[in-house]
């Protein structure tokens, strides 16, 4: 069965470049391993990331995240079973929220500046949605 898990969290290093690349090197690696997809995006200290795969290890890279001591304020925004993936092209792709569109941005957002944690979890997945429509997604599969 798929899964598809939504979650918001703080960078707890204040040098937040370093925290994304250890974050994505780490994913990369166990993810295709695991059946594991997805999307992380980040900004102003926040990582707002979804995974897809399979329930079991969906759940348990979520329990994972919940403990790394690279996040801090981990709050899960949307988890529903899937029929299909639709961040399948990537073992983790990339969105720098900082280098967004306002026009994009404000389609979701009351402010120029996206905060997953002042919106719905289904808010936050239709803004990745159409990131993902307008290929501003970046990384590798």
């Amino acid at each position: 069965m798929l899964v598809r898990l939504l979650y918001v969290s703080r960078a707890v290093d204040q040098d937040s470049a370093k925290a994304i690349e250890s974050i994505l090197e780490t994913s990369r690696a166990h993810n295709l391993s695991n059946g594991i997809t997805g999307v992380l995006c980040y900004g102003g200290g926040v990582f707002l990331q979804a995974i897809e795969g399979g329930r079991e290890a969906v759940n348990t890279l979520y329990n994972h995240i919940v403990r790394d001591k690279r996040h801090s304020d981990v709050a899960l925004l949307h988890y529903e079973e899937i029929t299909e993936r639709r961040f399948g092209g990537w073992t983790m792709g990339t969105v720098n929220l900082a280098k967004l569109n306002t026009s994009i941005v404000l389609k979701y957002s009351e402010r120029p500046e996206f905060d997953p944690y002042k919106v719905s979890g289904k808010v936050s997945l239709a803004l990745l949605e159409e990131l993902m429509a307008t290929a501003s997604i970046i990384g590798r599969a």
